[in-house]
Parts: C-alpha cells; structure tokens; sequence
C-alpha cells in the first residue's frame, strides 16, 4: 500500500482539492486530489502543509483545512480504527475510509490486527463498486472515477463485466476472504460471504467448469456461516443467496447428467426457510430474483417419467450432436423413427413438466437454457401439420426469468401460462392467456384472480408446484 514508508501522513478529506506549486490561491495548480489521497508531510507554512504526493511523483503545497495529519505510530491505531468504524457505513465517503483502514493497518501491531478493519475494508470496496455500478450523470461519473482510483491505489482490486449494455463493476473481495480465514463473529463472516456470493459478480463468459467449481466454492461459503445468533433479516439474506446457488447448482448437476434432486430440493427449502415479515425493504428484489432463479430450476426437483404414456401424445428425448438433446414427438401411431415432430437444443429439457390438452392437439414442455433462464415449448397441431412454438419470458436478452405452463382451457385454443422475467432491473410477473393459433396474449393480470379463465381452468399440478403464487 502507498503509507508503507510513511511516519506522518495528510489524508485528504475534500474532493476536487488543489496541489499547488506555492503556499497561496494564486499559484499554478499541480494536481486535482480527491478525498482519501494520502500525502507525505514534509513542512508548513502559514495555513498551508508542503506535502509531497507519491502516486503522483510530485510535490506542492495543500490547504491544512482540506486535509486531516495522522502519524502512523503504533499508539495511534486505535484512533484510526474509531475513525474507520465511523466511515465504514458512511455513503459517499468510501475513499476516505479505505485510506483510514490502510492507515490503521500500517500503524497497528500485526498481532493487534483482528477481522474488524478487513471487514469495514470489504465493506467500504463493495459499497463503492455498487456505487459505480448505478446510473449516475456526469458529475457522479468524475467523483466516483477518481475515488475508485484511489481505492486502487491502495490495492483495492476491482473487476468490471458488461451487462444490458453497461458496465458492472465488482470488488474482488480480498479483504472478505481475510474475514473468512480470520476468527471472526457470525455478523462478520455473513457479510463477507454475501459479498463474495454476488450472482451479479459471477462473470457471464465464464467456462462452465469454472462455473461449476466457483458455484460448488459458492455454497461452500455460505454453509460456513452460523444463522444461529443473527438477526432474521440477516438471515434471510442468508436463506436467498443459498436458494439462487442451489437452483444454479442443481442446473449445473441435470446438464452434466448427475442427480439433481437434492440440490435443487436445497434451493426450494432455503426459499421456504425465508421469514417474510422480516423482509427489509432493500431486499424486496432480491427476495424475487432468489424466487425466480428457484423457478427457473425446479423441475429437477421432480423424478423424471420413465416412459411415455402408451398410445398418448408423448416426447421422447435422445442424445444429439455434441451437446444436444433432441426432442421427438410420438403418439400411438408415430414412433420415435416416425415422428410427428423433432427439435433438438442445447438447453434441458425437463419431460417431467410435459402437459397434453384434452383433445391431443397440443403439449407443453418446459426447457431451459440457462441456470435462471427457462422457455415454455408448445407443440401443436395445424393444419399444415405438427410445429413448435418457443415462447421466452421476456423479449430481452436472457437474463433472470421463466414462462411456465398453468392450464388448458377446455373448448378453446387457448392455454394458461405465467411469465416473470427481469426487464430493465425491474421484475415483472404476469398470468396471461394465450391463443394457440398465434401464441399472442389475449388477456394479461399481475393476480390470477383478475382473469376469470385462469382462475377457472388453472392447472391442478400447476398451483401445486409453482413459485409464482408465493
């Protein structure tokens, strides 16, 4: 870190602060420095401290008012700390604080040095990189720049990932994993594995390997963390990130051909275990993206159809090209060499979801691309013959989101469906009915209820199983 020399630092305590070339107003500005900027002290003169700045490489002189000295004796630390427990839940001041836990732990004795000022470390680099993440305008843009850059000049390390066209920018969590490895209490290592489990953070090119590993990594982190002495909205951030790690878990499991069940078994009760009472206000969304990843995934909860129904409409899966499954439609008069129709993909397909309508025109099967991403085929009939629609949640790139079948109404080519995708960074769910000719929604409502087709025809196994009625 840049104090590692220095016996007596001025940290910069004021954004946009002037180094100049002489101890006045009027003289030649050298540098813009920026709250948490740390300074060696070098002399002053009348209201004004000669400093010299190190990531700079250059010197100059610095209002004493827009700095605070601090001397890095070991008798000092404890002040530094008071000071970083102040900032560390202080929005907009997050270089600041960084700089002061730097401060601290150059000041401190090593065996002095406890979890406290990694985890406020942790907290304060998190924090600024979900600041960085938000839409801001251009002022918010200059400020947060030059404060991230200080964060990395004391080795704060961040990642960025592009999603919906901007950039995501995560901490890398250095100081969390130093909590981990550290004895620290329950409320510590809750936040240090929160931070590190972030679904927003995992890297959306990452290999599925690596994906596999860092999940099972991911899980292994937050099993590690008591629920015992926590607080219940504690807790129930807890209970969410398992959900949404088990859900991808057990997706990862089904691709690879190894039993999900008990994964994705896992993400359901942890859902189940949340106390929504307790609920805070900020974790309203993320209540829903747990719930909806759950979603995505729960068919592998459900054993999988040892064969299809003899003389019915049916689909019978096969391996294909390298890393497809091709799904053949047969009935009693059409085998699998004799189909009534086939498509193959490379997402899963779950048999167990598979509807037939009464007349035996249509079927429903549930397929999913992507561990939170999960798309309703319908096969039915026309009369050109047998084709297949493949209905998304959104209309999006996938992101977080499920269609799912909930019932045929009888009489009608009409069927029942619920969709909830996020869109833009906001959820939205909607019970819709759809016309079979066309798969264009004719009546939509955010409650079931408000739609006296759905509320009437919905399907039995539908209301038993889905999360949309949560």
């Amino acid at each position: 870190m840049m104090l590692a020399a220095l016996a007596l630092v001025a940290i910069v305590t004021q954004d946009s602060a002037a180094l100049r070339a002489a101890p006045r107003d009027s003289a030649q500005q050298q540098a813009v420095l920026w709250q948490g900027d740390s300074l060696e002290v070098r002399g002053e003169k009348m209201d004004y401290l000669q400093v010299y700045d190190h990531r700079r490489e250059r010197g100059g002189y610095i209002r004493a008012s827009q700095v605070r000295t601090q001397s890095l004796e070991p008798k000092d630390a404890p002040d530094l700390l008071a000071v970083v427990r102040f900032l560390r839940d202080t929005p907009g001041a997050e270089a600041l604080g960084i700089s002061y836990a730097a401060a601290y732990l150059k000041a401190a004795p090593a065996e002095a040095i406890g979890p406290e000022p990694f985890d406020a470390l942790g907290t304060m680099a998190d924090r600024l990189a979900r600041r960085a993440s938000a839409k801001r305008g251009k002022t918010d843009d200059a400020v947060l720049s030059a404060h991230l850059e200080v964060a990395s000049s004391y080795g704060i390390a961040m990642q960025g990932f592009e999603r919906d066209g901007r950039v995501q920018l995560c901490y890398n969590g250095e100081a969390f994993r130093r909590v981990l490895a550290m004895k620290s209490n329950d409320g510590q290592r809750a936040r240090a594995a929160l931070a590190l489990t972030r679904p927003e953070c995992v890297d959306p090119n990452i290999t599925p390997t690596d994906r596999n590993s860092l999940d099972a990594w991911r899980a292994d982190v937050l099993d590690r963390v008591q629920l015992t002495e926590l607080p219940e909205y504690e807790k129930n951030r807890l209970h969410l990130r398992r959900a949404g790690v088990w859900a991808s878990i057990a997706f990862e499991r089904a691709r690879l051909r190894q039993p999900a069940q008990d994964a994705a078994n896992r993400a359901l009760q942890e859902l189940a275990a949340v106390n929504k009472t307790e609920i805070a206000e900020p974790d309203a969304a993320a209540y829903t993206d747990a719930a909806v990843r759950v979603a995505a995934s729960r068919w592998a909860a459900e054993p999988e159809p040892v064969a299809a129904t003899a003389g019915g409409l049916a689909v019978i899966t096969a391996p294909g090209e390298s890393g497809e499954t091709c799904v053949t439609l047969v009935d009693a008069k059409h085998d699998q060499k004799n189909p009534l129709f086939k498509r193959c993909t490379y997402g899963l397909v779950w048999k167990a979801s598979v509807s037939v309508n009464a007349q035996q025109s249509a079927l429903a099967l549930a397929v999913q691309p992507l561990d939170s991403w999960r798309e309703l085929w319908v096969f039915h009939q026309g009369d050109k013959g047998w084709s297949v629609d493949i209905l998304p949640p959104a209309a999006n790139a996938p992101d977080v989101g499920y269609l799912e079948f909930a019932g045929w109404v009888p009489g009608s080519a009409k069927m029942l469906a619920v969709r909830e995708a996020r869109v833009d960074g906001h959820f939205k769910r909607s019970f819709e009915v759809l016309r079979m000719d066309s798969m264009d929604v004719e009546k939509q409502a955010d409650n079931p209820r408000s739609l006296s087709l759905f509320y009437k025809w919905q399907d039995p196994a539908w209301k038993r199983g889905t999360l949309s009625l949560r």
